[in-house]
């Protein structure tokens, strides 16, 4: 075997590795003169991950609009007040009526009652049945004095 006559170039290739860049994190504005604290992790593993403490944005609050004005709730309370106060006063206006009926009752049956004796007294005193005689004889009345 015979030697070639010149010889070849001998090609190296390095392999590179492949750098993944993990995604940015957002930028947040820092007030100046604030420092965000430092915070530091420790790995199950054992390696400790040192960064600044980033607080997630808040979303700004949207003003909700209430499904329901406050003028239609109390208006709508002051029905049901209203309706519940009815409903009371037609129970008050019951009670009275009948309060009414039972004491003109009571009137009534008083004054059967009491003219019932009445009219017992005054018919019974016709027959002397009970009560006190008196006889009067010879009276002789003289200058204005009664002399029995």
């Amino acid at each position: 075997m015979t030697a070639p006559e010149h010889p070849t170039a001998v090609e190296v290739h390095h392999p590179q590795p492949i750098t993944v860049h993990p995604p940015a994190a957002p930028i947040v504005a820092v007030q100046p003169g604030s420092v965000p604290t430092v915070a530091s992790v420790v790995l199950p593993d054992g390696r400790v991950v040192t960064g600044y403490a980033i607080e997630p944005a808040k979303p700004e609050q949207v003003a909700t609009k209430r499904a329901v004005s406050r003028t239609a709730v109390n208006v709508a309370l002051g029905g049901v007040g209203f309706l519940a106060v009815c409903g009371g006063l037609l129970l008050l206006t019951s009670f009275i009526a009948a309060l009414t009926a039972f004491v003109t009752q009571l009137i009534t049956l008083a004054a059967v009652v009491f003219g019932g004796w009445i009219a017992v007294q005054i018919f019974s005193a016709s027959g002397h049945q009970g009560g006190t005689t008196v006889n009067i004889r010879k009276a002789v009345i003289k200058r204005n004095h009664f002399h029995g």
